[in-house]
């Protein structure tokens, strides 16, 4: 790789850490190159790239975004870099599977929403539901004492009506 490619992957590699909602380091050493088109074909799915590179050409992509200094002192291996364009719970879930199926890849770091995320955590991340079960659950949630409320005020009209019609043949009868 020549000098221009290099300063065109570092280009590249800084406008993806920029536009990303969340990065992820993974650990990819030892998989075969079948496996690693798998996973980048999971990750397509979920708006996510994998980017492979010398870790010296991450570094220096890195050196002028203080918002991923984080990840300076993992960069010493082998190492892969997952952009998340979308939802980083569904990009978390495919990790987490991969991890499952493949004992050569680990997940290093996470870094979601302006927070480092350690393995563990990132994993728990996998479990949680997608934003949009999320945002249904919390208007369920906010809806349900409205419901009931609208629920007691219709209860309490049939209740009147009932009584209305009892009075209403109370007085026939007498008639």
């Amino acid at each position: 790789m020549n000098r221009q490619e290099k300063e065109a992957l570092v280009d590249s590699l800084r406008k993806n850490f920029d536009q990303a909602e969340a990065a992820f380091l993974v650990g990819c050493s030892g998989l075969s190159v079948n496996v690693m088109q798998d996973l980048r074909s999971k990750l397509r799915g979920k708006g996510a790239r994998l980017k492979v590179a010398k870790m010296r050409l991450v570094k220096r992509a890195l050196s002028d975004n203080a918002a991923y200094e984080g990840f300076m002192p993992y960069l010493h291996e082998e190492r892969g870099v997952i952009f998340a364009q979308q939802e980083p719970t569904a990009v978390a879930k495919v990790l987490h599977d991969f991890v499952k199926d493949n004992e050569n890849f680990d997940i290093v770091l996470g870094y979601v929403e302006k927070e480092y995320l350690d393995a563990d955590t990132v994993k728990y991340l996998a479990t949680l539901p997608s934003r949009e079960i999320l945002l249904a659950q919390v208007v369920g949630t906010m809806q349900m004492p409205i419901t009931q409320f609208v629920g007691v005020l219709n209860m309490m009209l049939v209740r009147l009506l009932v009584v209305l019609k009892q009075i209403a043949e109370k007085k026939e009868k007498e008639a």
